[in-house]
């Protein structure tokens, strides 16, 4: 979706140049094949006009075309709403379409220009409607949209992830004014109160106090200042703190008390600053005052006043934390979906702007000129993620065994690591596509666009969520899909599978022969060395006895040169044709394939596919493999799950061999029994 701002339409308020820097034509990629778009106009906020596109996936080998619906979230200022309609008109508008969904103030202001410039009926929906399913949706949807913000902690930035159980919270949307709403259910909210005293006056006082205009030039202003040379503080009136009323002398007693007393010209930066923390302040006693008198314990904000700037973030922070004596600051970005229980969606992080995007501050070119855009685009997965059922305790799983926005000397490592590794990547894309004369043009195109946002996280760990190696991993994949590279190993895997299947008989005839010991090892050595399980094998089958199920799961899509679940139903068919045990097993189905609903070299537990969980469950499993340095040891090193569970990778990073204690091409094999369980003849293995 793209977002069409709310500044002063009046042309004579700016200066600045008017031309607006629209979005390259492969961002909005077939853009023919869009079904809806819709606009959000504030009055003075940045807001969104969006595009559900459809983009195409080419798997290789079952030959097969996917249509993945996407959300695209473009933000523009309403100052150039003219040629932003223009580009709607251009490039999105078909002969289907008659109506154009808008929402905010902005729908009233500008609907009869919208109208004759699109030749388009404005339907208009109830704006604080959208903006409750908005919320709902992306706390549902995308993990890390949602934060508690702390500037002086070690970690900035405390990011929440997906949960279904959202509910009630507390929504402090802070735009010109402060609404504040109380949402109970999916349908079901109210607004309990609000204020005048919003953003807009932030802007409007800030304008007549300073002569400047524009909102970010303010926070820019603010960012600078010192509110004390203009606030009263406890300890002018008291000459320190106030001890019985528990007052510390830094309190401010007085927003700006000393400009009634003081003969002299105060500063910009110092006036702006303590606007700031006026407003701030008194937003965040009404939010504090509301969710005590309703007993709500999570309080979410968000709205254009916010905007991811740090001084925001920060001033509204401290007031909440003075007001409850604890951080639960909560700033969710707010975007629009029908039916949002329908489906799961993801990030797509090749077409997102980082978190300090809009800030002054941390990106002062980007904001250079007000026709910049900022970016969120959402993909809808096919298949609902939900929870493993075995985990231990889901509210409290994390995926990822390192945080690298908190371990700085990892991150490092590991920026480097994956920029180093680039020229291999762009290698190998071309190759997969040798009949393509344009291959290597998109290919240098995926390398600069992954760079950049490898050297955005060096500078901004925070700008995309948590910072670990699996979103590193998975913003590549997404770049390289997003220069048409879908399956960069595809080929590489259709020959050594084809070369495996030759070697398939001999193989387990080969461990027929062994003892049960020596079968055991060699059916781990081969897991280890990245071959396929091998459940063929007849004395493992006599020894499960025809009670054994196995449950097969493998990713949805591409990811390196793991295999798909495509790619393994393929493969499974040719061995049931040379195995009668596979064969039997698929037939009685003993045997099942089920994908992940993942695409990544990585696994997160709380989002797999729902028939994965659901057969989980109907099968009462009880004993879980995860297998690979990446679902294992990136990624679910610590997951306590309530069956037993076996753990087991190659290392093969010499520097997270080191980490871990070992050597490069070490094994890690760990074998876990849930506390008050007693092991079936096994003993516990630590990584070696």
């Amino acid at each position: 979706m793209a977002e069409c701002s709310g500044i002063d339409s009046n042309p004579s308020s700016h200066t600045m140049d008017k031309s607006i820097t629209l979005p390259p034509d492969e961002i909005f990629r077939n853009l023919e094949n869009a079904k809806r778009f819709a606009i959000d106009i504030g009055t003075w906020e940045l807001k969104t006009f969006g595009i559900i596109a459809a983009s195409d996936k080419l798997y290789e080998i079952s030959v097969q075309e996917e249509v993945t619906a996407r959300l695209h979230f473009i933000k523009f200022e309403n100052a150039y709403i003219e040629t932003c309609l223009d580009f709607i008109k251009d490039h999105l508008v078909n002969t289907e379409t008659k109506v154009i969904k808008a929402t905010g103030g902005g729908a009233h202001k500008f609907k009869e220009l919208i109208e004759r410039k699109l030749g388009l009926k404005v339907d208009k929906e109830d704006e604080m409607t959208c903006l409750i399913k908005g919320c709902n949706f992306v706390l549902k949807n995308i993990p890390h949209e949602a934060f508690v913000y702390a500037k002086h902690a070690d970690s900035e930035f405390r990011f929440q992830t997906t949960n279904p159980d959202i509910f009630p919270y507390l929504l402090v949307n802070i735009g010109s004014g402060v609404s504040i709403v109380k949402v109970e259910a999916e349908d079901k909210f109210e607004r309990i109160g609000g204020s005048s005293i919003g953003g807009g006056t932030f802007w409007g006082l800030g304008a007549l106090l300073t002569k400047t205009k524009r909102f970010d030039e303010l926070l820019q202003l603010a960012s600078k200042g010192q509110h004390t040379n203009v606030d009263m503080l406890v300890k002018d009136i008291y000459g320190g703190s106030y001890g019985c009323l528990g007052l510390t002398g830094d309190l401010i007693a007085s927003s700006f008390g000393k400009s009634a007393t003081a003969d002299k010209e105060f500063s910009k930066e110092d006036m702006a600053k303590s606007l700031l923390h006026m407003i701030s302040n008194d937003i965040g006693q009404l939010a504090c005052l509301y969710a005590k008198l309703h007993n709500l314990s999570r309080v979410y904000f968000g709205g254009f006043f916010i905007r991811g700037h740090p001084v925001t973030m920060h001033t509204i922070t401290y007031s909440i934390n003075f007001f409850t004596k604890a951080s639960q600051l909560l700033l969710p970005t707010q975007k629009l979906c029908k039916n949002p229980n329908q489906y799961s969606w993801g990030e797509n992080y090749a077409g997102s702007s980082g978190l300090m995007s809009v800030s002054p501050d941390m990106n002062p070119m980007q904001r250079a000129r007000s026709g910049t855009f900022d970016m969120l685009e959402m993909d809808r997965l096919e298949r609902q993620l939900v929870n493993l059922p075995l985990l231990q305790d889901p509210s409290s799983y994390i995926p990822d065994t390192v945080d690298l926005t908190e371990d700085a000397l990892a991150r490092e490592y590991w920026l480097y690591c994956f920029e180093e590794a680039l020229d291999g990547v762009v290698k190998r894309a071309v190759a997969s596509q040798p009949d393509m004369l344009e291959a290597a043009l998109r290919a240098e195109k995926f390398r600069q666009k992954y760079r950049h946002k490898l050297q955005t996280l060096r500078h901004q760990p925070f700008a995309y969520g948590s910072l670990t190696v699996r979103s590193l991993l998975d913003t590549r994949e997404h770049c390289l899909n997003e220069f048409n590279f879908p399956d960069p190993y595809s080929k590489i895997k259709q020959r050594e599978n084809d070369v495996a299947l030759k070697y398939y008989q001999k193989a387990v005839k080969s461990l027929e022969e062994l003892s049960w010991e020596e079968r055991q090892f060699a059916l781990v050595r081969g897991v280890l060395a990245g071959n396929v399980f091998d459940w063929g094998a007849k004395a493992v089958s006599e020894k499960l006895n025809d009670s054994w199920k196995v449950v097969l799961a493998s990713n949805s899509g591409p990811a390196l040169n793991d295999v798909t679940n495509g790619e393994l139903q393929i493969l499974t068919e040719r061995i049931a044709a040379m195995d009668p045990v596979i064969q039997a097993g698929l037939r009685d189905d003993r045997l099942m394939l089920v994908q992940s609903g993942s695409s990544s070299p990585c696994l997160d537990l709380s989002r797999l596919d729902k028939v994965l969980a659901m057969v989980v469950r109907e099968r009462q499993t009880d004993l879980v493999i995860i297998e690979g340095m990446g679902r294992a040891i990136h990624t679910n090193y610590y997951a306590m799950l309530s069956c037993e569970s076996l753990k087991m990778a190659v290392i093969k990073n010499s520097w997270l061999a080191d980490r871990l204690g070992g050597k490069l091409f070490s094994v890690v094999f760990k074998y876990e029994v849930p506390a008050g369980k007693p092991s079936q003849d096994c003993e516990t293995s630590t990584p070696s």
